[in-house]
């Protein structure tokens, strides 16, 4: 089997590469990653990549150093990144975090290859317009993401006219019981640290955020197509039912299973089968007890922001991502405080509303891009302001 994997040493990326390291079965395409050239170029070795590509067109040298004598290809920069995902691939891993992942996925598809997909912001952006790139190519999308993989997993042999409800998980992260007034204050050192699962530094503090929640509410209508009022998020601070689909004879299935993201991508690589993944096997006794409990919408307004996108829909959903990711860069660069980045993703949407292209039909990649920069625009300028 042919394998690319789209951002490499991201934690998704080092999740994959674990599970393929153990298949003698496997051909490595391309591997893509971002300033870590030194892991990326590791990575490249032990597969035997015919490629690695680094984002940066500065870390070309380094990356072309590392791999010096290895006879792999070494590339750099955006069209790079997209000329490898048009490289024929059976399975392409797409990991890379934000709209800059958008672009390959699409290629990849066009290549007729199954894509694993871990790009939340693909869905978010440009669902409808993913999916018929998918029928249109009979390419076929595996989602990764721990919660549609475990809703993909409970619909195996049903009929999705049966299903009444699904309920994502939410652990609540670092700051589940902090009061608004606590949160306010909260820096970056603590949104960053999860209590339950291994994640890169933006993931992490969207979920402590709940703005990752609030893109898998998007990514679960537009994969699925369900009515956004059968789309349900809870707080499960365990992390062990990733996901629970309820059927419309009150039946209610739910997945179980370690808070480790090899399990997802481990079913996304072997599907339709099932093999064997190491990783840990649950202890029911040990565990003892799950809890569940309500999001507060007060403290954290993503999951309300991202019900209003779903309503709104059109472009709404590449203008919430990008207010976003504009939203986080200036959390983590120290100019807006934790509660901001939620107030400024509100107000770059309501300003938008008096643009038709908003709620317009997505028809195009262009148009996607070009909200996404009318948005990013948009929230700078109300950024720079909150400063």
């Amino acid at each position: 089997m042919r394998v690319s994997v789209f951002g490499a040493t991201g934690s998704i990326g080092e999740s994959t590469f674990d599970l393929l390291r153990r298949r003698d079965d496997i051909r490595t395409v391309a591997l893509t990653g971002g300033r870590n050239v030194t892991r990326l170029a590791e990575q490249a070795r032990e597969l035997r990549a015919e490629l690695a590509v680094t984002a940066h067109d500065d870390c070309y040298p380094a990356l072309k150093d590392a791999l010096a004598g290895s006879g792999i290809e070494v590339a750099a920069g955006t069209e790079a990144l997209i000329a490898a995902a048009e490289r024929p691939a059976d399975w392409v891993m797409s990991a890379i975090v934000g709209a800059a992942g958008l672009v390959p996925g699409f290629r990849a598809l066009a290549q007729g290859a199954t894509l694993a997909l871990a790009n939340k912001e693909s869905l978010v952006t440009a669902g409808p317009l993913l999916m018929r790139e998918t029928a249109r190519h009979s390419a076929r999308i595996l989602p990764v993401d721990s919660e549609h993989s475990a809703v993909f997993q409970a619909l195996v042999g049903e009929d999705i006219a049966a299903v009444e409800r699904v309920i994502i998980t939410a652990s609540g992260g670092p700051f589940r019981g902090w009061s608004k007034d606590r949160l306010a204050k909260a820096t970056l050192a603590q949104a960053q640290t999860h209590p339950n699962w291994a994640m890169g530094q933006r993931i992490t503090i969207d979920s402590a955020s709940m703005f990752n929640k609030a893109l898998e509410l998007i990514e679960t209508r537009e994969y699925f197509g369900l009515e956004p009022a059968q789309i349900e998020a809870v707080v499960h601070p365990q992390s062990i039912i990733h996901a629970l689909v309820g059927f419309r004879d009150g039946a209610l299935m739910a997945h179980m299973g370690a808070p480790d993201m090899r399990h997802a991508i481990g079913y996304a690589l072997n599907w339709p089968e099932r093999s064997e993944l190491p990783v840990a096997r649950l202890d029911l006794a040990q565990l003892g007890q799950l809890s569940f409990e309500a999001p507060d919408p007060d403290r954290f307004p993503a999951l309300r922001l991202a019900r209003e996108v779903m309503e709104l829909r059109g472009h709404a959903g590449a203008a919430f991502n990008a207010a976003k990711e504009v939203a986080l860069d200036q959390f983590i660069a120290g100019r807006i405080g934790f509660l901001d980045m939620a107030a400024l993703v509100e107000r770059t949407i309501d300003s938008l509303l008096s643009d038709s292209g908003l709620t317009s039909p997505v028809e195009s990649l262009e148009s996607v891009m070009a909200m996404d920069q009318m948005a990013r625009e948009v929230a700078g300028r109300f950024a720079a302001a909150m400063a």
